[in-house]
């Protein structure tokens, strides 16, 4: 039952859509209808301002810590597990008709749950792929580039490393789950319209959302 209840708690504090909450609280917008649509923390920067994006990714970090907090207090074996219920909150959230986003910044923050909760915290292992992030976004000017590819230079790290197998694998299937939300950014890649950004700038838009 205790798993029950953590599992779906993580499920619901993932499925608080913080970039429509702020939006619509402080700015009378509904991030939904403007940008690409998308409930993330680049698409409320887009929409909202560059530090609305960075109060999102913190919140949205947060909610994958937080959730994997609350499993390792009260069932601990299920730390990966809580932080990926959250994760599949943040994408299907049942509080915004399970239209979210793409979890990139609740992967960082299940990232830093893994690192604090499930082994002996070596913070290294968070900090380097956030630093490849903001290299490979000053290379090549697309966060979901940028997102794939760090998380799974994430995932590379883990496996190199001392760190528990659960840790491996949950990080794993999340990194497949992010891939597979950014579907629609592959094709446009493919392509050649994706989105790009001026180095911490404005957005270049190409083609459609």
């Amino acid at each position: 039952m205790k798993i029950v209840l953590v599992l779906a708690v993580s499920y619901l504090f993932g499925s608080v859509p913080w970039a429509l909450v702020i939006g619509k609280v402080f700015f009378h917008k509904d991030i939904r209808k403007e940008g690409s649509g998308n409930l993330g923390a680049s698409n409320a920067g887009r929409v909202l301002g560059k530090p609305v994006a960075v109060i999102v990714t913190l919140l949205d970090a947060f909610k994958a810590f937080f959730s994997m907090m609350l499993a390792f207090y009260v069932t601990p074996s299920i730390v990966p597990l809580a932080g990926l219920a959250c994760c599949i909150g943040h994408c299907y959230p049942v509080f915004a008709g399970f239209h979210g986003g793409k979890a990139v910044a609740t992967s960082y923050g299940f990232l830093l749950g893994l690192v604090v909760f499930l082994h002996q915290p070596v913070f290294w292992q968070f900090f380097f792929p956030i630093f490849c992030f903001f290299g490979i976004l000053y290379l090549c000017r697309m966060v979901s580039v940028s997102s794939i590819l760090s998380l799974l230079i994430a995932v590379i790290v883990c496996w190199l490393s001392n760190a528990p197998i659960q840790a491996s694998l949950s990080l794993s299937a999340l990194w497949c789950f992010v891939t597979y939300r950014h579907r629609s950014n592959i094709e446009r890649i493919k392509n050649g319209t994706e989105n790009t950004i001026k180095w911490m700038g404005e957005v270049k838009h190409h083609g459609h959302h």
